[in-house]
Order: structure tokens, then C-alpha cells, then sequence
């Protein structure tokens, strides 16, 4: 629920309700009542608050919940959730239709598999090829200085 997001970010990011409240030109007593959920602030006011935390309007809207975790903080903007995933016994997992239906993943596309100490990330081949060449005519343009 908003409620519960509103205090869960403000938290993450260190803030008090005053600091908040002052960078959305409310009173610390109206953003108190949003984070309890006495009332609920107008499509404005949540559109800056979405601005303050960095994150969507429709994420700030949405609570979203992991079975092990309980509820998750909103991702950043630009960055998604979108589920938990299983791996089968020969190491196959299954995206969610919601995430093969935004990068239009059909049977048989390629995916990059990368890695970094927090996680794994799988990457649609053509997206990776395209980002390795503009790369490399980035270091060829800097050899020469």
C-alpha cells in the first residue's frame, strides 16, 4: 500500500517526515497523515513525491511482496521487479510473461548471461552486441589523445 511505501523510502533514503514534507511544500503533519494512511495525497503531490524518491508514480502506487522477504521497497525508476523465478533441475528458469512481453523475448531468442558479486543478469543479445560496439568505437576514438 502507499502507506506502507511512503515510510519504507523515506527510511532508505534517510529522511525525516519534515525534510519530505519540505521538498514537496507540505506540512509535516499532512505527510505524517499520508504515511499513516489517514488520507492520501492528490495525483500532484504524488507525482513529486515519486520525483523525491527516484522512482515511478505506478511504484510508488503498488506494494510488492517477495515470498521469503515480505514486502520490497519500489525499484528505481528505470529499473524493474518482476518476480521470483525457479530453477529446474538442468538449471532452466522460466521469465515471467510480463517480462517477456516488454523485451518482446520469443522461443529461440539468444540472452547474454552477466554476472556481478550481487546477482546475475540476462541480457538480449542484439541489446549486448549494440552496447560492446559503441564501446569499442568509444576506446578506438580515445586512443588517439
Amino acid at each position: 500500500m502507499l502507506k506502507d511505501n511512503l515510510v519504507m523510502l523515506r527510511k532508505l533514503k534517510g529522511y525525516s517526515q519534515e525534510q519530505v514534507a519540505e521538498k514537496i511544500d507540505i506540512s509535516r503533519q499532512a505527510y505524517a497523515k499520508w504515511e499513516s494512511g489517514a488520507t492520501v495525497p492528490d495525483i500532484e503531490k504524488a507525482s513529486l513525491l515519486a520525483r523525491v524518491y527516484d522512482i515511478s508514480l505506478d511504484s510508488l502506487m503498488k506494494t510488492e511482496t517477495e515470498e521469503r522477504l515480505g514486502m520490497i521497497p519500489p525499484a528505481p525508476r528505470g529499473k524493474n521487479i518482476w518476480g521470483t523465478v525457479t530453477v529446474g533441475e538442468r538449471g532452466q528458469i522460466v521469465i515471467p510473461k510480463a517480462t517477456r512481453d516488454c523485451f518482446e523475448l520469443k522461443a529461440g531468442d539468444r540472452l547474454i548471461v552477466l554476472s556481478d558479486e550481487a546477482g546475475i543478469a540476462l541480457v538480449p543479445d542484439k541489446t549486448f552486441e549494440k552496447n560492446m560496439q559503441e564501446v569499442l568505437v568509444k576506446i578506438s576514438g580515445n586512443t588517439a589523445e
